[in-house]
């Protein structure tokens, strides 16, 4: 794979845990290609896992 593609996804998924820490909605994804919405939303969810354990709070 290119390097910049990952970086990409890389960024996707960066910005997706960004907005999980945040509190934000998993609807406010700004990505409308399949792999980087992917990326961002995997992004989400591990954020969002880990909110649920307290570590961050808001």
């Amino acid at each position: 794979m290119k390097r910049q593609k990952r970086d990409r996804l890389e960024r996707a998924y960066s910005k997706g845990y960004q907005a999980g820490t945040a509190g934000r909605s998993n609807e406010v994804c700004p990505f409308q290609s399949a792999d980087s919405r992917g990326q961002w939303l995997g992004g989400w969810r591990e954020a969002q896992e880990i909110r649920s354990t307290g570590l961050f709070m808001k």
